[in-house]
């Protein structure tokens, strides 16, 4: 039963082994994608920039937002 649930993981794993473990190892060390030198380091590896966009920012939670419907 818990191998039927993380065998999606395992065979994601097999398949992409390189970005499993280069995101994990940024998830580990808390490296921001968006930030120098990993930024550079990217753009020369991949040759797309990443933008501020893409990174979620910590914000506090401030619970449930109120919304008008009219």
């Amino acid at each position: 039963m818990f191998t039927q649930e993380l065998s999606p993981i395992f065979t994601e794993i097999a398949r992409y082994p390189a970005s499993f473990l280069g995101g994990f190892a940024s998830g580990v060390l808390r490296l921001n994608l968006a930030q120098d030198p990993v930024k550079s380091w990217l753009d020369k590896q991949v040759g797309i920039s990443i933008t501020s966009t893409t990174v979620v920012k910590n914000r506090p939670a401030s619970g449930p937002q109120p919304i008008n419907i009219d």
